[in-house]
């Protein structure tokens, strides 16, 4: 009796620091055991899990901490895209002239007017863009008006966004990198290019570039890359947008005779404008002036239009950011949104207009702090609450929830990899990852084995363990919420 007397008083003090309102659930007791373990003593925990049909709160960290999300950030972006432009928007990027057709020449300039295209090109739509090659569609535009021959420059006009392409507070150490690319009003080929390098047998030797995938007009390289005993990647490219200088440091394997690593175009409307006048020269067709790429809105005169180019879907744009991780794609989602907004795209326009939809959609606010699309600036932050209020609406409010939710990787596929398929049978987990030093997080919807839904939320910052540690420890959290 002494016994029962004492845990009586224990659980009724644990339910009164939860919350009356909040029922001490058997998921929170298993996320108590979970957050008290040796290996997240230093961490910052944040969770949060409710019933996807009900909304009835089942687990939650308290207090709901402001933590960095990483990639799961991109949910906020995507699913704002999603309500506000709808699932079937497309971007078009036009061809376009000034001045006028006379006889076989053009008496004026041929014009790129880019959308915000943030697949022209891409690697993940080849049948769309590349099947048979978007810049081919257009020189046959030339052919078919009998134009052998123009009289101007080659503009190619991205004003559409700020001519800033990254966030302020990415980090240098990124945005040399092809997970760094910014997004430009007239992106192409995902912004990313392949530096291939030749290595030593020997160790501790200086590599050598090979060549370049696709060839990057007045590039420069000061390659510091040396051969290395470590067999990965661990090179490193260094150099802001819109300058040609890049510097290449770190290691790759010895003894190779071509090793790739992939880099951000520093400079995309340039690399577009020099590939269609070499395209355009090659068909016979000659060009008297040189490339200007344009940032400035108002600048280009009236044109007439050659050709245009239309993007894939909205909603399958979105499902290849959410289920690949692309940074650029979400960068430009948030800018486009600023442009459809104020005229013209910008990250802080673009972070101020995702915020203030959620927050129009009943979302609490206070305590998010957003500055990029995609999740890879340290500055961003959010409650585990927050992104679960994010899911709920996506999931039980969006027409368009199913596809969102199935825009997730799961389980082993994109970057769900690292989970094991057997504890997660028949698409048992949808889920977006995020990574980055020190952070791991998680989001997104898990089914029990009883058939019940959960959406769910988990963050961790400043684990002291390693990655692959941190991976394990939340992937048993989910299995042991799974078998309730």
């Amino acid at each position: 009796m002494k016994l029962v007397f004492l845990i009586v008083p224990l659980f009724v003090f644990i339910c009164l620091q939860k919350g009356l309102a909040q029922e001490y659930t058997q998921e929170q007791f298993k996320l108590d055991s979970w957050a008290g373990q040796e290996l997240l003593k230093h961490a910052s925990v944040g969770v949060f899990m409710q019933d996807a049909q009900t909304g009835r709160v089942l687990a939650s960290s308290e207090p709901q901490q402001s933590l960095v999300p990483a990639s799961t950030l991109k949910l906020l972006t995507t699913g704002a895209a999603l309500e506000l432009l709808g699932a079937d928007f497309r971007f078009e990027t036009k061809l376009a002239y000034t001045g006028e057709i006379r006889n076989d020449s053009l008496l004026g300039d041929l014009v790129v007017i880019g959308g915000g295209d943030p697949a022209l090109g891409s690697e993940y739509f080849k049948d769309h863009y590349l099947k048979k090659h978007f810049l081919d569609i257009w020189v046959d535009s030339l052919k078919q008006r009998n134009i052998h021959f123009i009289g101007g420059n080659i503009i190619v006009d991205a004003s559409v966004y700020e001519q800033q392409l990254i966030p302020n507070t990415w980090v240098w150490e990124d945005i040399g990198n092809y997970f760094g690319a910014g997004a430009c009003g007239l992106s192409v080929y995902d912004n990313l290019y392949e530096i291939h390098l030749s290595s030593p047998d020997t160790v501790g030797l200086q590599t050598h570039i090979v060549s370049t995938i696709p060839e990057i007009p007045e590039i420069t390289f000061d390659n510091q890359v040396l051969s290395s005993d470590i067999n990965r990647d661990r090179a490193y490219v260094f150099g802001s947008p819109l300058d040609n200088e890049r510097v290449l440091r770190g290691t790759i394997p010895k003894g190779k005779s071509d090793f790739v690593i992939k880099a951000s175009v520093p400079n995309p409307p340039l690399l577009l404008g020099w590939q269609l006048k070499h395209k355009i020269e090659d068909e016979g067709i000659g060009i008297e002036g040189s490339i200007d790429v344009n940032f400035q809105q108002g600048k280009i005169c009236e044109t007439t239009l050659l050709a245009k180019t239309i993007s894939p879907a909205l909603i399958d744009i979105i499902s290849v950011t959410n289920h690949e991780s692309v940074n650029l794609f979400a960068e430009h989602l948030l800018k486009h949104m600023a442009y459809l907004e104020c005229g013209q795209g910008s990250t802080e326009v673009g972070v101020k207009v995702v915020a203030d939809f959620w927050k129009s959609k009943g979302i609490e606010t206070t305590g998010l702090f957003m500055v990029d699309g995609s999740g890879l600036s340290r500055f961003n932050a959010i409650t585990a609450k927050q992104m679960v209020g994010v899911l709920d609406y996506m999931k039980n409010e969006s027409e368009d929830g199913s596809e969102f939710i199935n825009s997730l990787p799961t389980v082993p596929n994109g970057t769900l990899y690292y989970f094991h398929a057997e504890y997660f049978p028949d698409n048992g987990l949808y889920a977006k990852s995020g990574s980055m030093t020190r952070v791991r997080c998680f989001a997104g919807q898990l089914k029990t084995k009883s058939g019940r839904e959960i959406l769910f939320s988990v963050f961790l910052n400043n684990f002291s363990c390693s990655q692959s540690k941190a991976i394990r420890a939340i992937e048993d959290l989910l299995v042991n919420m799974s078998a309730l």
